[in-house]
């Protein structure tokens, strides 16, 4: 769920290369003779051309029409000689996995999804035009994160066409639903073992900085019910948005409570109430009001406890006495995560983005949640995002842009984190 902004962990440093710079052996000594024949196999056209088709297709949620945008990246990935398979989550929404073989050791995986974000209002450009003008690639899921998908592809295509020698598979998971409920990322998860990844890096839109820790979200629903009765007597019956509204004023004060305890990297969990539905008409008394808030989850945090303490927190209202019922329940939760600032994939990582011609930045928290934190919780796997475009910026708004530079970028990175990480 692209929404969101990095908290750095130290104070932010000097960028030390211009995003898609070209590398230069001479300056770049640490990259090796291997490395230099798979980034010089990675090009601008390439990943502009993929990505303009990916934008093309169409893939919003809700409702679900990720189909389009599949069936071009599953094309994509098997022209370039990968592993590709589809797996069918739901009717017309399927995810794709597209596999670099490798030995026999531990792999890394790139994740992301194929599904954006619905159009919404005052483009100037065609939302899925895939419009390409002063170094951006314009259009709907450029930066979340058709652009990073297409930067996956290309670094898979450059280590296969390198005849890269890595101990273990590169895998691109490209899952559906993302942006909603993480039905793709769970049928993944569900359809396999997949605890034999050295790390999985998560292309998200990042701006190319290392996010070693995010948030989780849930989405919480609370019910609440009385008795209809004529507005001319309103003490016939039992008002639920009297209710609801002691409901909502107990989540307010939560929420700043919660603002007392930061976590360092990924700031405060939070309560921000969505929607309120309730009454039938103004002249009748309402029998039933609905609540929909959204909960963001510290890395830490399980769903089911804070489930059980919104519960316990709406029973200290003491609705019951008044009359009024309450059912509360928990209809999302996608689990944050945080990996250790001195582990092997987070350094890698780093370095990796400077070598390849991208910012020197610090390592840094989001307070968006991503499909990652599956992952971790699910898989055991160390998990980092890092991807090209601006969630804080770009994504989720209209005339969403990413820049090609930035794409270049992360392709290199992506085929440099994949040398280092799985070597002898």
């Amino acid at each position: 769920m692209a929404d969101g902004e990095a908290i750095n962990a130290t104070d932010r440093e000097a960028i030390n290369a211009t995003d898609g710079e070209a590398i230069n052996a001479t300056d770049r000594e640490a990259i090796t003779a291997a490395e230099h024949a798979v980034l010089d196999l990675i090009t601008l056209d390439e990943i502009r051309d993929i990505a303009v088709d990916l934008v093309r297709a169409v893939g919003q949620n809700p409702p679900g029409e990720e189909g389009p945008t599949v069936d071009v990246l599953a094309a994509a990935c098997a022209a370039r000689g990968l592993a590709v398979t589809t797996t069918e989550v739901e009717p017309g929404r399927s995810n794709v996995s597209a596999v670099l073989a490798g030995g026999s050791g531990p792999g890394l995986l790139l994740l992301g999804h194929t599904d954006v974000v619905p159009v919404g209002d005052n483009w100037t450009v065609p939302p899925f035009g895939g419009e390409v003008r002063d170094g951006r690639l314009f259009g709907r899921g450029s930066a979340d994160m058709k652009g990073g998908l297409a930067a996956c592809v290309v670094a898979l295509s450059a280590l296969r066409r390198a005849g890269a020698a890595l101990t273990g598979p590169v895998e691109l998971a490209a899952v559906v639903d993302e942006e909603e409920t993480g039905k793709g990322v769970r049928a993944y998860l569900a359809d396999g073992d997949r605890s034999g990844f050295a790390g999985c890096v998560v292309a998200e839109p990042t701006d190319l900085q290392t996010i070693i820790a995010a948030r989780g979200d849930s989405y919480v629903e609370i019910a609440v019910t009385g008795r209809a009765a004529h507005s001319g007597k309103p003490s016939d019956g039992l008002n639920a948005i009297y209710g609801a509204a002691a409901v909502v004023t107990e989540l307010e004060r939560w929420h700043g409570e919660l603002s007392d305890a930061r976590h360092p990297l990924v700031g405060a969990a939070t309560w921000s109430v969505g929607q309120i539905a309730g009454g039938t008409g103004t002249s009748t008394v309402p029998a039933e009001c609905l609540i929909t808030a959204d909960r963001r989850l510290l890395p830490d945090e399980k769903g089911e406890t804070v489930l059980a303490e919104t519960t316990g927190r709406i029973d200290a209202l003491r609705l019951d006495e008044r009359g009024l019922g309450v059912a509360v329940t928990m209809t999302m939760q996608m689990p944050g995560f945080e990996t250790a600032p001195d582990h092997r994939l987070v350094a890698t990582a780093k370095q990796a983005v400077g070598d390849a011609g991208g910012p020197d930045l610090p390592l840094a928290g989001w307070t968006a949640a991503c499909d990652g934190g599956f992952i971790a919780r699910d898989a055991g796997v160390p998990v980092i995002v890092l991807g090209p475009g601006s969630v804080a910026e770009q994504a989720h708004r209209a005339d969403e842009s990413v820049s090609l530079d930035e794409l270049v970028v992360a392709a290199r990175t992506y085929a440099l984190c994949a040398m280092r990480l799985l070597t002898g």
